[in-house]
């Protein structure tokens, strides 16, 4: 007679079995053809599977290589798969390229842009505080993908339809630089220069109190939090993503400090987690310190570099020092 155990480890074997039949059949009911078929030879055996098929799909980034992935639509041995994964001699894969989404479903709103910059390819913006960045829960109307049709006839597709162009984004009450990408070419740019970390990112943010370093490195895995999924916290040992932040001091009185963050990676929330985790959370943060006297958390993306997805050449916006930022000096000791 088959032991308890046994019993269980035979259900979980037919549910996974069950899980890859059903995402193998989806899969086969909505891309009958995949765009993309590969079988891997004995010698390149052992890759990372979404860095492999990046080096060899024209057009697709590693980082839309893992998000059709994450959506399905790209198959390992007829089977949904994971970006980590090591590919072994004689796997399968097939890829889907979606269509980008039709922008149809939301309607333009003449919101007022303030452009750092603007070509045939992108759009630099200075995001005032308060603006949210894409459609969501609660977020139907007024936000900057509504401000963006009403300015750009044409936007890339890849975000879908609630994210039209999006490349990054700032949080509702962050401000500062973002770069919005008018076509799938630039996207797809701009998107693995974020992946691969080569853009540059510095942000200014007000905290309480004053660290007891002026300056130092912050690398300290971000996970969500158990309990408020909202909410992200320094991970456990062994759990979380990578999250590095570099710092310094700028300026310090009345019991705050202007601290300069230079992010290395770009996690949710990073900033704001690490800041708290230093001890000094950024003044009038209702989730990670305290919003007191303030309307909004106090970050701002000061200045973004990258490189122009057409022409290659090195570009590099500041954002204006919101007026509800304190302690800021004048603009010649901020220069760089």
């Amino acid at each position: 007679m088959a032991s308890d155990i046994d019993v269980n480890v035979f259900r979980c074997q037919r549910q996974r079995k069950l899980i890859v039949e059903s995402g193998a059949h989806r899969f086969r009911q909505h891309h009958p053809m995949p765009d993309h078929q590969f079988s891997i030879p004995p010698e390149e055996a052992g890759e990372r599977l979404d860095r492999w098929l990046a080096a060899r799909v024209e057009g697709l980034s590693r980082a839309r290589i893992q998000a059709l992935i994450a959506s399905g639509d790209i198959l390992r041995n007829g089977a949904p798969t994971r970006a980590s994964e090591t590919l072994r001699s004689g796997d399968t894969l097939a890829v889907h390229v979606p269509e980008p989404e039709p922008l149809a479903e939301l309607q333009p709103e003449d919101i007022p842009l303030t452009i750092l910059h603007e070509d045939t390819d992108l759009l630099v913006l200075d995001k005032p505080a308060g603006l949210v960045v894409h459609p969501g829960a609660g977020n139907d109307t007024g936000t900057l993908v509504h401000a963006l049709l009403h300015h750009c006839r044409d936007l890339s597709g890849i975000g879908g339809v609630e994210r039209p162009g999006i490349v990054h984004r700032l949080d509702k009450e962050t401000s500062g630089c973002l770069v919005i990408a008018k076509n799938d070419t630039a996207h797809q740019a701009l998107s693995e220069q974020f992946a691969n970390r080569t853009t540059e990112k510095i942000y200014l943010a007000i905290v309480t109190g004053t660290p007891k370093q002026k300056a130092g490195i912050i690398d300290k895995p971000i996970d969500r939090h158990a309990i408020n999924r909202q909410m992200m916290t320094i991970a456990k040992p062994g759990k979380g993503r990578e999250a590095v932040t570099h710092y310094k001091v700028l300026a310090s009185a009345d019991g705050r400090s202007l601290v300069e963050c230079r992010p290395k990676t770009g996690r949710t929330h990073q900033i704001r987690v690490h800041l708290k985790h230093l001890g000094h959370p950024i003044a009038g943060d209702p989730v990670y310190g305290k919003r007191g006297k303030f309307e909004r958390h106090l970050l701002h993306a000061w200045k973004l570099a990258f490189d122009h997805p057409r022409t290659g050449e090195r570009l590099a916006f500041t954002a204006a020092v919101p007026a509800d930022f304190p302690l800021v000096p004048p603009a010649a000791a901020l220069a760089r």
